[in-house]
C-alpha cells in the first residue's frame, strides 16, 4: 500500500484541547471539501515529493520522492518517536479521512496514540478505523466558507465520534452568519452535548476577514448557553512561528 504524503515533521500542537503538546505531523493529499480560508496546498498528484524532517525540531527535511508505503512512513515516525517523547501521531491534510487503509497499516506499526485532523463529513471511512483512533479533532464547517452545506454528514460523523476523546472546532470570522453559528451549536448540543467546543478565531488567509473581539465573546457566551465547556483558541502556533 502506498500513498502521497505532503510532509512528515515534529512540532506542537497549535489548536484546540492539545494546543501546546508535541506531535508528529503526517499530511496527506487531497480532501472533499474546498474551505474559502484552507491555506494548505494539498491537490491530489501536486507534490512528486514528500518532505520529511531529519531530525525531531530541526525544521530541516530532505525530499523523498512519493508516493510512499506505510512501512516507509512508519519508520520515519518511529525514528522521530525515537529522539524525542510526542503526546500523538497527528493525521492532517487535506482530509486524512481519504486515505483511511493507510491510516490503518500504520496503525499495526505505531503504538502512541493517533490523533485524527478531520472535516468530519466522512463518517463511513471514519467507521472502517475507529478502532485504530484515539483522539479526534472535528471541524464544523459552516456554509458560509462551502459551496453547499454539511449538516447532515455533520450529524452522521459525530455519532461515532463521540465514542473518541472527541472535541470540536469552528473557525469564526467576521463573514459568519448568526444563523449558521446558532445551527451548528444546537447540532452540537442534539448529538454529541458532552463533546468540548473550541472556537477558533479565523486567520486571515483567501479574503476572509478577522472576527471582531467583542463578536468573538458574543459567540462563546451564546454557546455556553447549550454547552458546557466552550473555549477560544487561535492558531498558536502561527503566533510562535511554528510549522
Amino acid at each position: 500500500m502506498q500513498e502521497n504524503l505532503i510532509e512528515i515533521f515534529s512540532s506542537i500542537q497549535g489548536e484546540g484541547k492539545y494546543v501546546g503538546c508535541r506531535q508528529i505531523f503526517v499530511r496527506f493529499e487531497g480532501c472533499n471539501l474546498a474551505c474559502r480560508y484552507c491555506d494548505t496546498e494539498n491537490a491530489p498528484g501536486a507534490h512528486p515529493t514528500c518532505q520529511i524532517e531529519t531530525h525531531a525540531g530541526s525544521r530541516q527535511f530532505e525530499n523523498v520522492a512519493n508516493p510512499l508505503s506505510a512501512q516507509d512512513v512508519a519508520a520515519h515516525i518511529k525514528r522521530l518517536l525515537a529522539e524525542t517523547p510526542h503526546q500523538a501521531v497527528s493525521f492532517t491534510g487535506g482530509e486524512p479521512l481519504l486515505h483511511a487503509p493507510f491510516i490503518h497499516a500504520l496503525r499495526q506499526e505505531i503504538s502512541v496514540p493517533f490523533f485524527l485532523e478531520t472535516n468530519g463529513t466522512l463518517a463511513r471511512q471514519l467507521e472502517t478505523i475507529l478502532a485504530d483512533i484515539d483522539i479526534i479533532s472535528m471541524d464544523i464547517k459552516l456554509p458560509s466558507i462551502l459551496e453547499k452545506p454539511v449538516w447532515e454528514e455533520h450529524r452522521q460523523f459525530l455519532t461515532l465520534a463521540r465514542q473518541k476523546d472527541l472535541y470540536v472546532k469552528i473557525v469564526i470570522a467576521a463573514e459568519t452568519g448568526e444563523e449558521e453559528f446558532r445551527h451548528a451549536i444546537a447540532l452540537l448540543h442534539d448529538t454529541a452535548p458532552e463533546a468540548l467546543l473550541i472556537l477558533q478565531p479565523v486567520t486571515p488567509y483567501g479574503g476572509v476577514q478577522a472576527c471582531p473581539p467583542s463578536r468573538v465573546l458574543a459567540m462563546q457566551a451564546a454557546a455556553l448557553k447549550q454547552l458546557k465547556d466552550v473555549r477560544v483558541i487561535p492558531q498558536t502556533h502561527k503566533m510562535i512561528g511554528q510549522l
